[in-house]
């Protein structure tokens, strides 16, 4: 078995587990991704439940290191009906679990200038547990854009081409 080939496998398994809840594609378009990190996320019952039917936002959400501790701003997980009472509010913030070594290393990394974390994908893993994609993120340009753009669209025709021979 070639490398390449081996390398695809072991993403496969990797992925095998994970349900998708929400991504943040637009992310990927407006910055650059510098590091990845898993984080857990603190949830509530009904934000669980409400997360299980895919009604999720996390497109205009951020996060922050406060008071030693990350946190996610900006989520959108809207009410469960079926909560009553115990509902949740929808926007609140939520804590996001790291080990303390990355979250040292992204309390340093946030405060350099330019660099934001964004979350970029919010998923369960194969546990049931969910799970949030945090990158650490530096501002795209314009021309940054267009120039991605280009690169990704000489690559599409390349594989057609390939695909054809």
């Amino acid at each position: 078995m070639s490398k390449k080939n081996k390398e695809k496998k072991d993403k496969k398994e990797q992925n095998k587990g994970e349900r998708p809840i929400s991504e943040n594609r637009r992310a990927r378009h407006k910055y650059e991704v510098i590091e990845q990190v898993e984080c857990g996320i603190a949830l509530r019952g009904s934000e669980v439940k409400s997360m299980r039917e895919g009604q999720v936002s996390i497109q205009e959400a951020y996060g922050r290191v406060q008071k030693g501790e990350l946190w996610l701003l900006g989520c959108d997980i809207p009410e469960f009906k079926q909560a009553t009472i115990w509902n949740h509010e929808p926007r609140r913030e939520r804590k996001l679990l790291v080990h303390g070594r990355q979250l040292e290393k992204l309390s340093a990394r946030q405060k350099e200038k330019g660099l934001t974390l964004v979350p970029l994908k919010l998923y369960f893993n194969d546990r049931g547990i969910a799970k949030l994609l945090l990158g650490v993120c530096k501002g795209k340009k314009d021309h940054d854009k267009r120039e991605s753009l280009k690169r990704a669209d000489t690559q599409r025709q390349i594989e057609r081409n390939m695909r054809r021979r």
